[in-house]
Order: C-alpha cells, then sequence, then structure tokens
C-alpha cells in the first residue's frame, strides 16, 4: 500500500490560477495558500456553488451569518477581502460582478473536474499561528521520527492541537505514507476509535493493525482525551504489527506506555508589565495577542500605556493561545484595558469562539467544560473546592481546607494526582517540595463553579484560618490565640 485516500473527500473546485479546497477551507494560486478568513471563505463557497448566477446580498447574508443580525457593509468588506486576494480585474479576470439590485455573480468559468494527484495528508489548515514554539516543535521533530509514541499534553486552549498539525507539516515529506489527522473529539463510544483511523485513511474493513503492516506514515491523533483507554489498545496494536507507524497523540494527559515520549505543553511566555518595551515586544504571549488584534484592526500598534496592559493581560489569561485570540476578539470593542477589567467578573467575555473550530474550542467555558463534564463526581467536588487557594499550595493545606464528611482527607492525594494529570492542577517543584496551583483561567472556572454550589462562603473561610494558622506558626503567640484573633475578624 503506498497511498491513502479520504473516502469523503470532495473534488476541489478550480478558477483561473487558483484551486478552492472546501474540505480544508484553503484557496491557493500556484500551490500557496492565500490568507483568506473564515467568511471570506463562506462568501466564495455560495458563490461558487451559484456560478454564472447572480446571488442576493439578503441570500448572501442569511447564508454566512445564519444566526446573527448583520449590516450590508460586513458583507461588502470580505467581497473586498476576496477582489484583493485574486487580484480582481489585474490579470484581466473579473471574478467577482456586483448589481445594486441583483446582489453577486462569480463571473469565471468553474472547473470542479480537476484530474487530482493521490493525496498524501488530509491535514486541516491551523487556525492559529505557531509563536513562541520553537525548542517544543523541535524537540518534536526529532523525537517523532524515532518513536512509536508521542504524545503532547498540557492544559486545554494551550494549542496542542495547533503544535501537532505543524510537526506533522513539517515532517510531512519524512513519511512515505503520509500524516494523516483524525479527530477523535467527533466520537464517544471506544469501540469506534479503530473504525474513525480507518474511515479518515479510507479503509476498507479488516484489521487496521494488519493493513498498516508495511507502511511508513504519521497518524496524529486529536481530541481523544476521553478514549485513552481505546487509544492505549489502539498503540499497542500497532506497535505490535505496524512498527513503521508513528503516532502523534494530543491530550490533556497521557496514556502512560511503557515506550510513550511526553512532552508538556505549557502557556507562551509572559512578561511582567514593568520590564522594558523591548522585552514586553519580544515576548511571545504578547507577540500572539498584538498580532490577533492587528488582523481584525489593521495598523493596530500599541502605546506605552496599552503595552503594559497587554502584558497584565497576558499574564491573567497565563499565555494559553486560545484566550488570547478570544481576548483580541474583544479589543476592538472594550479596548485593551477594558478587556482586562472585564475578567475580574468571569470568563463569560471569552465566550464568542471561532465558527469554523470544533466545539471544545469555540470559547474557554466550552474548553474547560470538556475537561470538567468528564470527572467523577468526588474530582469536581475537589476541584471547585480548589479554587479557593489562589495561589501555592501544598498537599497538607488542601487536605486541612477541602476536606469534609463527604470528601474524606484520605482521598484527596489520589484526587490532586488525577486533576494533575488531566492538566487541570499544575505541579511545581520548589526548594522546600512538591507545591500546586491553579490557572488563573482555570480558577476563574472553578469559583464560578463554587460559588454557584452556595459552598464559597464556607471553604474561603476555611481557606483564610488555615492561613491564619499558618501565618500564626512563625509568630511568637501561640497559634490558637492568633487563630481566635483572626476568626473574630472574619
Amino acid at each position: 500500500m503506498n497511498s491513502f485516500v479520504k473516502a469523503d473527500t470532495e473534488a476541489p473546485v478550480s478558477f483561473g490560477p487558483f484551486i478552492f479546497y472546501r474540505q480544508q477551507r484553503l484557496v491557493t494560486r500556484d500551490g500557496e495558500p492565500l490568507a483568506l478568513g473564515g467568511r471570506a471563505l463562506d462568501i466564495l463557497q455560495v458563490l461558487l456553488e451559484n456560478a454564472g448566477h447572480f446571488v442576493s446580498k439578503q441570500a448572501l447574508i442569511a447564508r454566512v451569518w445564519p444566526d446573527s443580525v448583520v449590516e450590508e457593509i460586513n458583507l461588502r468588506v470580505h467581497i473586498a477581502a476576496l477582489r484583493r486576494a485574486f487580484g480582481d480585474a489585474a490579470d484581466g479576470f473579473r471574478y467577482i460582478l456586483n448589481h445594486p439590485r441583483q446582489g453577486y455573480c462569480f463571473a469565471v468559468p468553474v472547473d470542479a473536474d480537476l484530474e487530482q494527484p493521490v493525496e498524501r495528508h488530509n491535514l486541516p489548515a491551523r487556525l492559529s499561528p505557531v509563536i513562541g514554539r520553537d525548542k517544543v516543535l523541535g524537540r518534536l521533530l526529532s523525537a517523532v521520527p524515532r518513536q512509536r509514541l508521542t504524545t503532547v499534553t498540557g492544559p486545554g486552549g494551550v494549542g496542542k492541537t495547533a503544535v501537532v498539525l505543524r510537526v506533522a507539516e513539517l515532517l510531512l515529506e519524512h513519511f512515505d505514507d503520509g500524516a494523516w489527522f483524525v479527530d477523535l473529539s467527533v466520537i464517544s463510544d471506544r469501540s469506534q476509535v479503530t473504525a474513525q483511523v480507518a474511515r479518515t485513511l479510507g479503509l476498507e474493513r479488516g484489521v487496521l493493525s494488519q493493513q498498516l503492516k508495511s507502511c511508513r506514515m504519521l497518524l496524529v491523533l486529536d481530541g481523544g482525551d476521553h478514549l485513552l483507554d481505546a487509544c492505549r489498545d489502539l498503540a499497542l496494536a500497532l506497535g505490535a504489527s505496524a512498527p513503521q507507524v508513528s503516532l502523534l497523540f494530543s491530550s490533556r494527559e497521557p496514556l502512560n506506555l511503557p515506550d510513550e515520549s511526553v512532552v508538556e505543553l505549557s502557556g507562551l511566555t509572559v512578561a511582567s508589565a514593568l520590564e522594558p518595551e523591548h522585552q514586553i515586544l519580544a515576548c511571545p504571549a504578547v507577540q500572539l495577542l498584538i498580532d490577533q488584534v492587528a488582523a481584525r484592526q489593521q495598523g493596530f500598534k500599541p502605546n506605552d500605556r496599552e503595552l503594559a496592559t497587554i502584558a497584565q493581560l497576558c499574564q491573567r489569561l497565563d499565555g494559553l493561545p486560545l484566550a488570547l485570540e478570544l481576548a483580541a476578539a474583544q479589543v476592538g470593542v472594550l479596548g485593551v484595558a477594558g478587556v482586562l477589567e472585564q475578567l475580574d467578573y468571569g470568563l463569560s467575555l471569552l465566550s464568542h469562539g471561532r465558527r469554523t473550530a470544533v466545539a471544545r474550542h469555540r470559547s474557554l467555558e466550552a474548553m474547560l467544560d470538556w475537561s470538567f463534564e468528564r470527572l467523577s463526581d468526588d474530582e469536581q467536588t475537589a476541584f471547585q473546592r480548589l479554587a479557593v487557594f489562589d495561589g501555592l499550595f501544598t498537599l497538607k493545606a488542601a487536605m486541612a481546607v477541602i476536606s469534609c464528611a463527604e470528601l474524606d482527607a484520605g482521598q484527596l492525594p489520589g484526587l490532586l494526582s488525577r486533576l494533575a494529570s488531566q492538566s487541570l492542577v499544575m505541579v511545581e517543584q520548589c526548594v522546600d517540595g512538591v507545591r500546586f496551583h491553579l490557572l488563573h483561567t482555570t480558577r476563574a472556572y472553578a469559583l464560578e463553579k463554587l460559588h454557584r454550589s452556595g459552598q464559597w462562603a464556607v471553604f474561603s473561610q476555611r481557606h483564610a484560618l488555615q492561613e491564619a494558622w499558618e501565618i500564626g506558626r512563625s509568630r511568637p503567640q501561640p497559634p490558637s490565640q492568633f487563630l481566635q484573633q483572626r476568626a473574630g475578624l472574619l
């Protein structure tokens, strides 16, 4: 077997020197991709479906913005972007015609019957740029071809999917049978994991590991956090029967297999607002946020005050690329300072995500819901209560504050370990021992859950008393006396 073709691949559409790949949401000219936004691609798709005929402005708006009320100016902006990208009239072609009453018409002949070379990949276009990941990419580019299984772990929104896609793009020529992206988030039954891989490769029924026995390929498994057992079985079967198949798995937690190489992905580097301007601008998190704002506001360049606020915003959002992109979308309306201020009221501001992203990536809350809903009842309870800690804490402190009759202190080491393995609690090795903490974004989510449960007052008071006890231990007066004084102030 030398090549694979997705069974459901749609033929691309060509017009002039351009080719439109609908499933990949990509337009190329002479093999080079064009920079077009999601709305512009949606409009192009409708125009190509009706090539040679006028489509009314109202019909275009209804197709492209089905759930929103928008002005006609929005449509004109994206039509103008398409015309610029095509060099409308510059090469003798008028691609998009307009009529005051009839709307818009795609006027160039369209060919949907291209003879296509066999594809060696199905990698979707990345929705996010990969910034500040040079060291991680270098490590992965070295490890993936030499390992049967490499797992990229990290908290939700940290950019795992973007990183593994970039690695697959860069390693495409290394694998004779290509690189294939398998989205596991669309299935819920563990028995369907192997079938999903087979469908992606366009394979008929059979034993997958035997069918891939002589293949040299890269399989990118994404969104399989909820199917870990099935992914382990798949990795073991392929490792035994298809040794030249490399697996690149992205997940909040590793598969914990003996030959697994694990690469942990953390948030982009953030800068202090007190650092010099050139150091703030060199910070990857700041670069990403500014790039995302500039993509929406042409010519955006922050002044000194805005730059310091951007640094604070990046810290509040833990350098998470998804959070930074969602925040950037609000800067045009609220300004940088306004976005930072609104974060004091929770994560609702970051709820307007990209329509083209998978459901769990459309908002920060959806991303965290994806993790929270897969926790056991005890894990959910512990996770919410840990939100009372606004900085580093020890296992002993957690046991003192959040344990109760329903959540025995003896359970907490195991629960904390489980939350840490899913990247919901972060672990730090300090000089005086292990410490834990929640990311700012994760804590904001957990706090809202704790408030809704009606238990915030109880556990915040217990946390205050525990802190008082710790402070009292370093004071000359008896701890009990100090605790009583503190309790009287609560």
